[in-house]
């Protein structure tokens, strides 16, 4: 299927492993112009040179730049003044009890998770308004919906990115241009990765016990039951990006694993 996205130029933070490795390189696969994001300069050329060897053809640079911080995406959108998609993909995580999250730590995944795409949404919005054409994604989770004990802080910026995004697209009404978050599940994601193999040590199981365990007892509701691959989080994002998700507009969307026990 031809996605329509052939020469879009397309913005993609975090994207130097994981989930927004996996959509810059669907992206680029459809020929999208492609901007990976990453805090190094080294990290970013490795992703650079991963998507120019798997897709020869492909439009692809780099961008080094903490978007965690406001001068980390004035240094990216100074680089890349315009873009037709967005993708707010960076973000981060930290299992710690209620009690011992400190203000510290509150200010500054809020600052990461969801000021970075309020800050780049509100830089890239005005040149999708003037073209009225534009795919702006917030990579939430499902996390926004269940908010998971051992990590509070991070469920509530994630809440915050899926009503952003709702504020955004109510705003952009009757333009071509679409707001919308995908709600991941638990995912096989380099962070992901380290989190398992790091709790699977401790308690002493191989990585593929820990994840059955995982799934009968912190995520029982997954109807997966398996952590999800990046790609498949992925194809979801290059499908919003797309002019063919037009009727999809202010949505959560889930590619969850069934792990939300919702119908809606």
């Amino acid at each position: 299927m031809d996605l329509q996205i052939k020469g879009k130029a397309a913005v993609v933070t975090g994207s130097t492993a994981g989930i927004g490795l996996a959509i810059a390189h669907s992206l680029a696969a459809e020929g999208a112009w492609v901007v990976v994001n990453g805090r190094t300069e080294k990290r970013v050329d490795a992703a650079v040179r991963e998507i120019l060897k798997a897709h020869g053809n492909a439009q692809v640079r780099g961008v080094a730049a903490d978007v965690s911080k406001a001068a980390g995406c004035a240094k990216l959108v100074q680089a890349v003044p315009s873009a037709d998609i967005l993708v707010n993909n960076m973000g981060i995580f930290e299992p710690k009890p209620f009690e011992k999250i400190t203000d510290e730590d509150w200010m500054g995944i809020f600052e990461a998770n969801v000021m970075s795409g309020v800050r780049l949404s509100r830089h890239y919005l005005p040149g999708m308004r003037e073209r009225n054409w534009g795919r702006i994604v917030f990579i939430s989770s499902e996390s926004a919906v269940q908010i998971p004990a051992e990590m509070m802080h991070y469920g509530v910026t994630k809440t915050a990115q899926v009503a952003v995004a709702r504020g955004i697209a109510e705003g952009v009404a009757g333009t071509g241009i679409t707001v919308n978050s995908v709600l991941a599940g638990p995912t096989r994601s380099e962070g992901v990765q380290t989190f398992v193999a790091k709790l699977s040590a401790q308690a002493g199981v191989d990585a593929g016990t820990f994840e059955k365990q995982f799934f009968e007892s912190v995520r029982p509701s997954s109807l997966l039951k398996r952590f999800a691959s990046t790609a498949e989080v992925a194809n979801m994002v290059t499908y919003l990006a797309s002019p063919l998700a037009s009727a999809t507009n202010g949505a959560a969307v889930r590619a969850d694993g069934g792990v939300v026990r919702a119908i809606l």
